[in-house]
């Protein structure tokens, strides 16, 4: 969470009703645009992190123009109540609120100890190549057979760019280098934080890994975004395309709020809030 003991400053965006169409933020304007990329972002609240671009609209959508609220109800304990052993003795679990805390854990009858569920952290490479991308259509559940960007789960022991780097590897058989992050995106309905990094081949080789049934550089123009996985995915190649479009490559950082009860290939059923670009 980003707040004052970090360096960075926390402030409260307020819409006041004017035909300018502005925002006020700490006595700075920022003129409110809508993206034709990306469903409307939330403007409840948000974090100035040196400069920061305001994306507004009078009413949350998803992409194919369905208005929804942005509101999402989190379930407070995730899958708590799936745990019914200790990880540590084996004994069974009671699930309460422990002393201090305001959620319910899985909480051993034997030994004590608390089970605390943290959020699993993906990563991969957006491949810059001739204003193309490379992506991977998937050979295993959940979205067989759908696009998306050589990523997965981090493994402990490597940093965020040598996982990265690993699932390119492994996904797309592609060597790349690692340039910069690009976009850090939470799902918190789901427990994710997804972390990209732009790179590049190193050699232009690249073929499918065994999670993988086939791998391809996209023109801009041709990125088949009616057959991606993950809105995750949805939402980087978007923020890349605008970027491009701008002249700059930024990093970006937001939260998509899914729509509870949605299935991964929903991928449109979201919001993207707390939206930062630097």
């Amino acid at each position: 969470m980003l707040g004052s003991s970090s360096g960075y400053i926390s402030l409260r965006l307020k819409k006041h009703h004017s035909s300018n169409g502005f925002f006020s933020l700490s006595r700075r304007s920022y003129r409110a645009t809508s993206s034709p990329l990306l469903p409307a972002f939330s403007n409840r609240k948000t974090h100035a992190l040196r400069t920061v671009r305001v994306y507004a609209s009078q009413s949350d959508a998803n992409l194919d123009g369905t208005s929804y609220s942005s509101s999402v109800a989190v379930p407070s304990a995730g899958k708590i109540y799936k745990i019914k052993f200790c990880q540590w003795c084996g004994g069974t679990t009671k699930h309460d609120i422990p002393d201090g805390e305001e959620k319910i854990r899985a909480i051993c009858t034997l030994c004590g100890k608390i089970a605390y569920q943290n959020p699993k952290m993906v990563v991969g490479c957006l491949i810059q190549n001739d204003r193309k991308v490379l992506l991977c259509k998937r050979n295993i559940e959940p979205s067989f057979g759908l696009w998306t960007l050589p990523a997965g789960y981090l493994e402990i022991g490597e940093s965020a760019a040598e996982g990265a780097i690993r699932e390119t590897w492994e996904e797309a058989g592609a060597e790349v280098e690692v340039l910069s992050p690009f976009a850090q995106l939470d799902i918190p309905l789901i427990g994710q934080s997804y972390m990209i990094f732009l790179a590049k081949l190193k050699k232009p080789e690249f073929s499918p890994g065994p999670e993988s049934s086939e791998c391809r550089l996209f023109e801009l123009d041709d990125i088949p975004f009616d057959s991606l996985a993950f809105s995750s995915i949805l939402v980087t190649l978007k923020l890349y395309i605008e970027d491009l479009e701008s002249g700059k490559i930024k990093y970006h950082y937001g939260i998509i709020h899914k729509r509870p009860g949605t299935s991964p290939s929903e991928i449109r059923a979201f919001t993207l809030d707390y939206h930062l670009q630097v």
